[in-house]
């Protein structure tokens, strides 16, 4: 029905569907935020920003990213369909078909692995596209297996900060693998936390993101309790290691608190309300951090 109205537009009208319909697909602020990493492990590693370069390794990041989901969403367009939360998406209803959504992302895979070849080094143009085969060939058709799915799919998630820091370097050093590591950990309460929101959802579709028995209980809350409490001393690292100052420290510590301080209600409750405060708390946390951490480097 949906489709059938796109094609029913003429002139003005239907170039602004078929680019709304592209812009969807693209996941644009999934893909702002993988570029927003990727720019930020660039400007942390660098003592004095080239703007030019910086524009570049953002806009990489962005391409490939808008790539990667591009292929996720092929992959998984029947499943979508079986899903409240994904079967309004561009590929479900037919408002892109499949040969302009391969099209899509092959132009954006072709264009964000030129320009991060002429712009940066071979070493962060291999590791993304090792990031993209990760989450799109392997992450995609785990998430039906089982939670193994999940730590396959931590690592592409949080590569993009180490490869703005190899771009700007050139090497992974382990200033590197620090910023790696902070956002590694955290997208285990972040991922765990969505699977619980929407598990009637994930269910329909087959897929098995939480851990341990795959319920929403107990074991599962008290694992995303660890992994957030991990993110405490996680996120003073750059500070003791001379990344970044105390200020960043402190900031990243209060956050850290307060998100951990989160998933005692999860504990107690273990309703849907709780995993949301988890969920939304994940999203802030990152970006107040990574901005904090960009305030105050040394």
């Amino acid at each position: 029905m949906v489709a059938q109205q796109i094609h029913d537009l003429t002139g003005a009208a239907f170039v602004a569907a078929k680019a709304k319909a592209y812009w969807e697909l693209l996941k644009f602020r999934l893909s702002f935020l993988v570029a927003f990493s990727c720019a930020f492990g660039f400007v942390l590693a660098t003592p004095r920003v080239d703007w030019f370069i910086l524009t570049m390794v953002f806009t990489g990041g962005f391409l490939l990213s808008g790539s990667s989901v591009i292929v996720n969403q092929i992959i998984e367009k029947d499943l979508d369909k079986l899903m409240t939360r994904t079967m309004s998406r561009p590929l479900p209803t037919n408002r892109v078909t499949i040969n302009e959504a391969i099209l899509v992302s092959a132009f954006c895979f072709i264009a964000g692995v030129g320009l991060l070849m002429k712009y940066t080094n071979p070493l962060t143009t291999a590791l993304s596209i090792l990031s993209m085969v990760l989450y799109s060939f392997v992450y995609t058709p785990l998430k039906r297996v089982g939670p193994v799915a999940v730590f396959v799919g931590a690592i592409p998630g949080a590569l993009p900060p180490l490869l703005g820091w190899t771009a700007a370097t050139g090497n992974i050093s382990h200033e590197a693998l620090i910023i790696f590591g902070i956002q590694f950990i955290w997208q285990f309460p972040h991922f765990w936390a969505i699977a619980w929101v929407a598990d009637e959802d994930y269910k329909k579709a087959g897929f098995k993101l939480l851990p341990s028995s795959g319920e929403k209980d107990l074991n599962t809350a008290v694992q995303i309790m660890i992994y957030t409490m991990c993110l405490i001393p996680l996120g003073m690292l750059p500070a003791t290691f001379g990344i970044t100052g105390v200020n960043s420290a402190i900031v990243a510590t209060i956050c850290g608190v307060l998100f951990f301080a989160q998933t005692f209600s999860l504990m107690k409750s273990g309703d849907r309300k709780a995993a949301l405060k988890i969920m939304f708390g994940s999203f802030l946390y990152l970006p107040i951090v990574q901005i904090a951490y960009l305030l105050d480097k040394v």
